[in-house]
């Protein structure tokens, strides 16, 4: 989880929302992927890492790998994540607005889909979340700070 934390540092550094994420298969790590949502609507993480692993490995199926992430996926990822047949799943803050990993929906984890994924959360929790928070704490200060100089 460290080293999506490396991701979502670059994601923050760029202005995006700071989440952060990686696929690792056989203690190896295929692809990285970080909030890119800037330029593109679906350029989340999650999504940058699934296309990129996928390319590497020359194949959509990414059974036997493992999705890192600092955020709980949305309903977008999630469903990428069962798509691209991702067996495991850990993410660290949880999603309380569009979580689809167990807190709002179980996309991850819902037996009535075509694969379903393990789902490991809260790891790296504190840090994950705070690195969120504070993004969000600024970015309305500074929103606050425009409205008020007009």
């Amino acid at each position: 989880m460290s080293a999506a934390l490396v991701e979502a540092q670059k994601a923050l550094l760029r202005g995006d929302v700071p989440v952060g994420a990686l696929i690792v298969k056989d203690n190896n790590i295929l692809s990285f992927g970080s909030d890119y949502k800037i330029s593109d609507p679906t350029e989340h993480a999650e999504i940058i890492a699934i296309r990129s692993c996928a390319k590497k490995l020359n194949h959509w199926n990414l059974t036997g790998c493992t999705l890192y992430v600092t955020l709980e996926p949305c309903p977008m990822c999630a469903g990428a994540c069962v798509n691209s047949r991702i067996s495991r799943v850990v993410y660290g803050a949880k999603n309380y607005k569009s979580g689809a990993g167990g807190t709002l929906y179980n996309i991850l984890h819902d037996s009535r889909l075509n694969h379903v994924c393990e789902v490991k959360s809260g790891v790296m929790n504190i840090e994950c979340l705070k690195i969120l928070q504070d993004y969000f704490i600024n970015r309305r200060k500074n929103h606050a700070a425009n409205l008020s100089v007009v």
